[in-house]
Formats: C-alpha cells, sequence, structure tokens
C-alpha cells in the first residue's frame, strides 16, 4: 500500500476516489513515564519516553488506516493528515485521515 502526504503519487494515475479513510489510537500516560517527565521539566532536555509513546501511537494510527484502505479496496492513500485531540487528563488521540484511490494498472 502506497501512502503519502501529498495530493498525487508521482509516476502513477489515480483513476477512481475510494473514499475518506481513518486510523486512530487513544493513548493514555504511564506513571513511569510521568515521573520521568517531572524530572526533565526541572533540567530541560526531550522527554524520550513521551517520544517513543507517541511514535508508537502513531504507527498504530497509519496501521489502521491502511487496514482501512484495504478493506475499501484501494490500491494508495494520498493526501494524509495527522491531529490530535486530548480526551481526558493524561491521554490523547492521535488520528491520521486521507483519501484512498485506486491506481492505473502498470
Amino acid at each position: 500500500m502506497i501512502y503519502s502526504t501529498t495530493e498525487s503519487i508521482p509516476g502513477k494515475e489515480i483513476t477512481e476516489i475510494v473514499g475518506v479513510v481513518t486510523g486512530n489510537v487513544v493513548q493514555a500516560k504511564h506513571i513511569g513515564r510521568d515521573i520521568m517527565a517531572s524530572l526533565k521539566g526541572i533540567v530541560g532536555g526531550e522527554i524520550r519516553g513521551y517520544t517513543e509513546m507517541l511514535t508508537d501511537a502513531r504507527n498504530i494510527a497509519v496501521q489502521r488506516l491502511v487496514e482501512n484502505a484495504h478493506e475499501k479496496g484501494a490500491d494508495a492513500v494520498v493526501g494524509i493528515r495527522f491531529t490530535t485531540s486530548a480526551i481526558m487528563d493524561g491521554s490523547s488521540e492521535i488520528m491520521v485521515f486521507g483519501t484512498a484511490v485506486k491506481l492505473k494498472a502498470s
């Protein structure tokens, strides 16, 4: 499955728009990460536990987007965008969405 933030795939012709596809995950904070985050808040620097947590969440969201596109029979997803939102104190949602398309056969 090809997926891209661009509106087209270089060298490929879009023949059909299948529809909007999404993938999301809600991620909650972990007490161990919160302790390290508090310490980093004092001395400064990257909070790697949170960086890793958000990277994992993004990867899960993209995997779900691709699964959604496969279910709709798409060959690719274009115009991918990411968004985040707070669901409740201590958790957030990462959502990815884009347009599922069919490509001209080579």
